[in-house]
């Protein structure tokens, strides 16, 4: 399939009247802002955009996206139904089962399920890429917009300090300042404070820790029981996955989480050594490089033992 330009893409959305944006379940802060910026977009042009209730959405990102959201129930008034930053049919979000026109993404292991798309693997975020695409629709973001898409960067990096960083991003990143987005705002509440809840979660996680592989290979547990004593709820979870990644000298950190049916939801960080998507892959998952998640039918001790044996055997 040839690479679609960022202008074809625009006049390809021009052509429809009634859009839907579909993000992906559990919603980050890439997939959420960047359908909210081209939906934001879209009605500046005339459509009718809205993005999908993502029912998962987090209570930070909320005030944010909720005004661009469907009514639920409207799902069937649309003519066209935009994927952002969805990877895979199986990331569609709960409750949505209508088929994809268009898929924006930057994920290297999109499954290509859309019969179009708009995809740059090379993009640390898929806010890099709807921000070009905003530029083709309307030739400048809105501060709003902004604001939005300087949320989808920075979450997707860390807040810059991840290794898909590179000089593009930080150059999307001061363009979007210079267009108004609220950098301070956006860096205070989703890097610099959280809940007191929040805290004890991490001081339960990081008493979890278990180091492996010559602390190669570090491993968090998050228990329903940690959940429950710390106070934490969903909106307490944002970024779980970094913590265990802090340690000096590791290639591999993973993050356990402990699901209501048994399961466990796993995420995985590593240096570029070691590829995330190659282990998560052993167990139907996958994402980029060094950030992957999957999840396994397990309770979290027996998903751990899993995890080690496939780890050890790529690292050696």
């Amino acid at each position: 399939m040839a690479v679609m330009k960022y202008t074809d893409c625009a006049k390809l959305l021009m052509e429809h009247e009634a859009i839907l944006l579909v993000t992906h379940k559990n919603p980050d802060g890439d997939t959420m802002g960047s359908a909210a910026a081209l939906c934001s977009a879209l009605r500046r042009r005339g459509k009718i955009a809205y993005v999908y209730a993502n029912p998962q959405t987090s209570g930070l990102l909320r005030p944010y996206v909720e005004p661009f959201f469907a009514p639920v129930g409207s799902e069937e008034m649309f003519d066209y139904y935009v994927a952002v930053d969805v990877a895979s049919e199986k990331l569609f979000p709960q409750g949505f089962s209508f088929s994809i026109d268009l898929c924006i993404d930057h994920h290297e292991i999109n499954t290509h399920y859309a019969p179009a798309e708009l995809i740059r693997a090379d993009r640390s975020s898929c806010g890099e890429i709807v921000l070009e695409l905003v530029k083709a629709l309307c030739r400048t973001p809105s501060p709003e917009e902004a604001t939005l898409l300087y949320i989808a960067v920075t979450t997707d990096t860390g807040c810059f300090q991840y290794l898909n960083t590179d000089a593009r991003t930080l150059s999307a990143a001061a363009e979007l300042i210079r267009l108004g987005a609220d950098s301070g705002r956006v860096s205070t509440e989703f890097f610099r404070k959280v809940s007191a809840a929040r805290l004890r979660l991490e001081g339960a996680i990081y008493s979890s820790l278990s180091f492996h592989h010559d602390d190669r290979v570090v491993i968090a547990t998050v228990t329903r029981k940690m959940l429950y004593e710390s106070g934490a709820t969903e909106d307490d979870m944002d970024d779980l996955a970094g913590l265990a990644g802090r340690l000096r000298n590791s290639l591999v950190s993973v993050t356990i989480r402990e699901q209501e049916n048994g399961e466990s939801r796993v995420s995985v960080r590593s240096m570029p050594q070691v590829s995330s998507s190659e282990i998560c892959a052993f167990f139907g998952g996958g994402g980029h490089a060094m950030a992957a998640g999957c999840t396994i039918s397990a309770p979290p001790a027996k998903a751990k033992a899993m995890l080690l044996a496939v780890i050890g055997e790529i690292l050696t």
